[in-house]
């Protein structure tokens, strides 16, 4: 998977992410090192930095989705934002799709009423780490620790206890490490067929038509709800998804 995030807006991020990673690195390895328990998968906590159960699951990299041969999975990366998440939201809802939202701690952090209202609409949440550093597998372990583990955690105290159920590493960056870490903590790796690569701004009917052309590949489409402009974004999502049930496709989640 390539490495091919817009360089300013995640520098941006990883500068304001140092701070959170830094107090937050203690419990992070304290929380790597814990006996992940038994529970369910949306287990909610009773305090915002409690330590819920969770329940292991496969560490391999999923892309099918739990629709089965005609399922799609509709991803969104690098949220929540204040200007394009609402709008991403109300074209879902109006078309009846439900999503997998993939977020930057630091922007859950920010935002928590509106990681609050994708799981109120009935989306997943995603662990996308902290600061969304595409580098990240040239990085200690501890790094990648504290990268998954405080992203969790400030996703999961920002929608009010719900906890991610997949973590997609920056970039495609994954380790055997991080996989194994995340799949310990009830996240699913979580990879992508279909790169509309709308984070590059290639146009409109460039986007459609390579969900067009490359939706055979596997059903986890790539879009992005932060980082930029996302109107392209929402008006190819408003071509793509009637046509993707015109071809008789239904919308799920991946597969964990």
């Amino acid at each position: 998977m390539a490495k091919h995030k817009g360089r300013a807006w995640h520098s941006r991020l990883l500068a304001a992410a140092l701070g959170v990673t830094a107090m937050a690195a203690a419990a992070s390895v304290w929380t790597a090192q814990a006996d992940p328990g038994q529970g369910g998968p949306q287990a909610r906590v009773s305090a915002p930095d409690a330590q819920p159960q969770v329940t292991k699951v496969a560490a391999d990299i999923a892309h099918a989705s739990d629709r089965g041969a005609q399922g799609v999975n509709i991803t969104i990366d690098d949220g929540p934002d204040p200007v394009w998440t609402p709008q991403v939201l109300r074209l879902l809802k109006d078309s009846g799709v439900k999503a997998t939202f993939c977020m930057v701690g630091t922007q859950a952090e920010a935002y928590p009423d509106l990681v609050k209202q994708v799981v109120a609409d009935g989306h997943r949440l995603c662990d996308h780490t902290v600061s969304h550093d595409t580098a990240m597998d040239g990085k200690s372990e501890a790094y990648q620790s504290q990268q998954i583990l405080d992203a969790e955690r400030m996703i999961t105290k920002a929608s009010g206890g719900v906890r991610p159920q997949y973590y997609r590493a920056p970039g495609g960056a994954f380790t055997p490490y991080s996989r194994q870490l995340a799949a310990s903590r009830g996240m699913r790796p979580l990879g992508w067929n279909v790169d509309t690569k709308d984070f590059e701004h290639p146009g409109v009917e460039t986007m459609v038509a390579t969900v067009k052309s490359e939706i055979s590949n596997g059903p986890t489409i790539l879009f992005h709800d932060a980082g930029g402009d996302r109107a392209q974004t929402l008006a190819a999502l408003r071509e793509v998804l009637p046509w993707l049930k015109e071809q008789g496709y239904s919308f799920g989640f991946p597969v964990r």
